[in-house]
């Protein structure tokens, strides 16, 4: 079973564990998504491995289908784990269902993958396969960053994540672990078209001390969405971590929805069709909306597992000096209006 990985006529096969390893000539790190090709890093990692003197990784992208096969993913694990210049990998989309499907092969978890039930990072330490739950760190730099401190007491605003995935989990989790009242929102709804991530979500949730009051509701039906987002006080934050815009069509809105007044609309995803960042843009003035898309979690998130596989500190200058490198890499973002939104 090769599920993503393409052999070579110079590359020797050596089967493990009942998957064909793929005996890599370079040092290689994957990215494990949906649309790999797609993404901005394809072309920003050279420049990065340039500037962090790691010219001889290269990076290769593994495609899943959405939910995919568990032993899809087992392969997938398999080639990173068994093959000693396959380095390591950032997870996107399928960060819950491999490690459901593989968590027998990592010889360790971070307690924040054990925590979140999530890989959205692989690497190898010491000869051991490591899982990490990367995003409650980078969701949490993303949304200080557009927030600043205080925010929540500030405004008295809630917070609603479309989405109980990884993002979502990741959101919640660091909001639960700001020390400042003033950094916590009085209450967190969260939606989620299937029953078991909401639940799942909810059982992490319930086993944290935490006085951020929660509402899960289930719902795959954008006016029923509409209605939850309407009832939200002023100032709140509103997530779109569902990946429709990108992973799938859509949004977890219709054009008729009304986004608080004075609130802040954040997109986790940068590139895609990006719905819900048009919907927001369509209210920016008429109801002071701010409106930040996924490129500051992109660079987080990416930086963070650079630096968990390729083993180097990322300070502040690191990270600024990488940002700067792919800045002109960035896709343009030009707002084109999802039909009539009312005012």
């Amino acid at each position: 079973m090769k599920v993503g990985l393409v052999v070579t006529s110079n590359q020797r096969k050596q089967t493990v564990s009942a998957y064909d390893i793929v005996n890599k000539q370079v040092p290689t790190f994957y990215f494990i998504g949906v649309t790999t090709s797609k993404s901005s890093i394809m072309n920003v990692f050279p420049r990065w491995m340039e500037a962090l003197g790691r010219e001889d990784v290269i990076i290769e992208g593994i495609d899943h289908a959405i939910h995919d096969e568990p032993d899809a993913y087992r392969a997938s694990v398999a080639q990173i784990k068994y093959d000693p210049l396959s380095l390591g990998a950032l997870v996107t989309t399928h960060k819950i269902d491999l490690l459901e499907a593989a968590r027998d092969m990592f010889d360790e978890l971070h307690s924040s993958a054990v925590l979140t039930g999530e890989v959205s990072s692989i690497s190898k330490q010491q000869d051991k396969l490591w899982g990490h739950a990367k995003d409650p760190l980078t969701s949490g730099l993303s949304l200080d960053a557009v927030l600043g401190q205080g925010y929540f007491g500030r405004t008295g605003g809630h917070v609603l994540c479309f989405g109980a995935g990884g993002s979502g989990k990741a959101i919640a989790l660091h909001l639960i672990d700001k020390q400042d009242s003033a950094d916590r929102p009085q209450k967190m709804v969260v939606t989620n078209r299937s029953l078991g991530r909401l639940q799942n979500m909810q059982a992490m949730v319930a086993s944290l001390e935490t006085d951020i009051e929660f509402e899960f509701i289930q719902s795959a039906n954008p006016d029923l969405n509409d209605q939850i987002m309407a009832a939200l006080p002023e100032g709140s934050v509103v997530v779109n971590a569902t990946g429709m815009g990108k992973d799938t069509p859509g949004s977890p809105l219709t054009n008729s929805g009304l986004f608080p007044r004075n609130s802040v609309a954040w997109e986790i995803n940068y590139r895609g069709e990006l719905d819900f960042w048009h919907q927001a843009m369509a209210q920016q003035e008429s109801r002071n909306v701010l409106v930040e898309d996924g490129w500051l979690y992109f660079l987080h998130g990416w930086t963070q597992v650079i630096a968990e596989v390729l083993h180097i500190d990322l300070d502040e200058v690191t990270f600024k000096r990488l940002g700067e490198l792919a800045a002109d890499l960035r896709p343009a973002l030009v707002y084109k209006p999802r039909g009539k939104t009312i005012e």
